[in-house]
C-alpha cells in the first residue's frame, strides 16, 4: 500500500493536525509527516496548497487521493483500515461518539477563541471570557456521560482509544495550559489522555518549536 502523509501545521498550536496524526500514530500506521508553520510566512497558505486547495491543514495523501478536514481523514483511515477499531463495536457507543465528534468538530467557538492551544507555556486563569465556561461544563458533561454509559473496561471514553478522544486531544491540553479545574471523572480522563505516549510526543516537539503566533498568546 502507498504510503500515508499527513501534512500538519506547527504541533504548538494547531489542535487540528494534533487530531489525525494522533488517531495515525496510536494505531501503528506508518506515514510520512510534513510540516507547514502557520502565520510564519507571507506564503504558507501557497505552500498548503500545493497539497490542497483548501489551503488549510490537515492533509492527509494517499495515493491518488487528498483528503482534508480532519474528521474526513478520520473517517478515510477508518474506510481504508476497517480491521482496526476506530470507532466503538457497539451500535450506541457508536452513534453517541460520532456525534460528541462532529459536536467537538463544529461548535465551542467561545473555548477556541479565548483559549487557543499552546502547550508550550501555562496560562492559569486566563480565557475565561463570556460563554467559555458554559463551553467548559458541556465538554465535561460529555466525559461524563461517555464514561460512565460506555467507559467501562478502559480509561477512555468508550473505554478503548477511539477518534472520538483524539477529538478532545486539544481540549485535554487547553485544559492544562489554561489550568481548568475540572471534576474527578474529568481529571482522570485528562491524565489517561496524556499519559499516551504518542500525546508525549506530541508535546515534546511542540516545546522545541520555535515559530510563535501572536494571536495564540497572552
Amino acid at each position: 500500500m502507498t504510503q500515508l502523509t499527513l501534512v500538519i501545521g506547527n504541533k504548538n498550536y494547531s489542535s487540528w493536525s494534533l487530531r489525525p496524526w494522533l488517531v495515525m500514530k496510536q494505531f501503528g500506521l506508518e506515514f510520512n509527516e510534513i510540516r507547514i508553520p502557520l502565520y510564519n510566512s507571507s506564503d504558507y497558505s501557497a505552500k498548503i496548497r500545493q497539497y490542497s486547495s483548501s489551503g488549510k491543514v490537515p492533509v492527509l495523501l494517499h495515493d491518488t487521493q487528498t483528503v482534508w478536514d480532519s474528521l474526513a481523514i478520520c473517517e478515510y483511515l477508518a474506510e481504508t483500515f476497517p480491521t482496526l477499531q476506530w470507532w466503538p463495536e457497539d451500535k450506541a457507543a457508536r452513534a453517541f461518539a460520532r456525534s460528541i465528534s462532529a459536536e467537538m468538530h463544529s461548535g465551542f467557538q467561545n473555548l477556541r477563541q479565548n483559549m487557543p492551544m499552546n502547550c508550550r507555556t501555562k496560562y492559569p486563569g486566563k480565557g475565561l471570557a463570556s460563554g467559555v465556561q458554559q463551553d467548559i461544563d458541556r465538554i465535561t458533561s460529555i466525559w461524563q456521560e461517555s464514561r460512565q454509559k460506555f467507559g467501562a473496561g478502559g480509561n477512555f471514553l468508550f473505554g478503548n482509544f477511539a477518534i472520538a478522544d483524539a477529538f478532545f486531544a486539544p481540549v485535554v491540553l487547553r485544559f492544562v495550559t489554561y489550568d481548568v479545574q475540572l471534576d474527578p471523572v474529568s481529571r482522570d480522563y485528562v491524565e489517561a489522555v496524556l499519559a499516551l505516549p504518542a500525546m508525549q510526543e506530541w508535546i515534546k516537539a511542540a516545546k522545541s518549536e520555535t515559530e510563535i503566533i501572536s494571536q495564540y498568546e497572552f
